[in-house]
This record gives structure tokens, sequence and C-alpha cells, in this order.
């Protein structure tokens, strides 16, 4: 028999590689729900002034090629409230790694829409005993009544701990007095600095 001494197992977790985009599209809604479960906060103050590319991660591709696989979501801290806010803006459908092209109107300025305020996820009871520390606010950021997006309560972390340069998101919603959890997940991908802000159709009430 040996008498060589074997290793006492580690009880810490391996140390893994930071997770990527194109890690992020490989999951399923399970694996997504999961890092959303890790619920690693945002830094506020290295959001602030971010672009970011938005892709989906569950939408089946009919439905992709009728609305879109990609956008931009935008993070600018508003001097008047503190608050750390945003808005949606549409893009040309070019690919995930195509050219980042918005989509305009006639008047020639980016279409934007959904407006959002990033708040505190603590103050909210989630379904299924889910907590946060940050969500996208689009009931209180002053969106048109006709936006549907004014009903969407997002959860958002850092994908990776100490890191803003992948983030993940989760589509909730409110229907009355309760929040619906939908299987629908999207990543934020910093993709340079803001260059313009846009302020809501109404006056936000935050």
């Amino acid at each position: 028999m040996s008498n060589t001494a074997h290793p006492t197992p580690s009880r810490e977790p391996p140390s893994r590689a930071p997770l990527t985009l194109d890690d992020l599209l490989t999951l399923g809604a399970p694996a997504l729900r999961a890092i959303m479960d890790a619920a690693r906060p945002l830094d506020l103050d290295d959001l602030a002034g971010r672009v970011y590319l938005g892709v989906d991660l569950s939408l089946p591709k009919p439905l992709t090629r009728l609305l879109w696989k990609t956008f931009r979501k935008t993070f600018y801290r508003d001097p008047t409230t503190g608050a750390v806010r945003g808005w949606n803006v549409r893009m040309e459908q070019t690919g995930v790694g195509g050219a980042r092209v918005p989509k305009r109107g006639r008047d020639g300025a980016p279409i934007t829409f959904g407006h959002y305020v990033v708040r505190d996820g603590a103050t909210l009871r989630w379904p299924s005993g889910y907590q946060c520390a940050h969500y996208l606010d689009y009931g209180v950021a002053g969106n048109a009544r006709t936006d549907p997006a004014r009903f969407a309560c997002t959860p958002l972390v850092a994908v990776n701990e100490g890191s803003s340069a992948l983030l993940l998101g989760w589509e909730i919603m409110r229907v009355g007095p309760r929040l619906m959890p939908l299987p629908l997940y999207w990543a934020l991908q910093a993709d340079g600095p803001l260059d313009g802000v846009v302020e809501p159709p109404r006056r936000p009430q935050v």
C-alpha cells in the first residue's frame, strides 16, 4: 500500500475565467437565471456616462426578425436629481458583430424609447424570493402613456464581479400590484462613452 499522502479536497469553488457575451449567447434560461441569482451589484459611478450594446438572449428567431436582436442602452447621471437614468435606442440590425448604426427618424435624430431610472432593488418584493441590488424602473422615468415599456421593472446585474463591461437583464413586468417574471433575458456589453442626452416625453416622477 502506498504511503503517499493525498491532498485534502478544497472547499473553495474553482476559479473561473470571466464570462463573455459569446458565453451568454450559448446559455439557456436556467443558466441565465443562475447568473441573475448571483446578483452582483452595479457600480453606478462606473455605469454613468456609458452606452451599451444590447443583445437579446431569449426571443425566438422569427420574433427577432420582427422586432430586433440588438439595441442600445444608455446611462446618464442626472445633475438635477443625482439619479442614474437612461433610454433605449433602436439600431439598424447589422448583427451582434456588425456596425453600430442607430435608426433615425424623419428629423434625422436617433429613435429613442423606453426611458428608465436605476433604482434600489431592495425596495420591491420580487417573485420567488429573488433579491437584487438594482433594477431599471420604467414606470417613473417619464415615458409616454402609450409606451408599453412603462410597465417594466427589470433587474440588472454585473455578470463578472468587479466589472461593468458586461451586464445581464431580466424582463419583469408590473401587472397591477403584482410583478410578473418573463423568461426573457438580454445582455449589455460596454460600447463607448455617451455622446448626448435625451429627455423623456414627460416629466419623471423621481
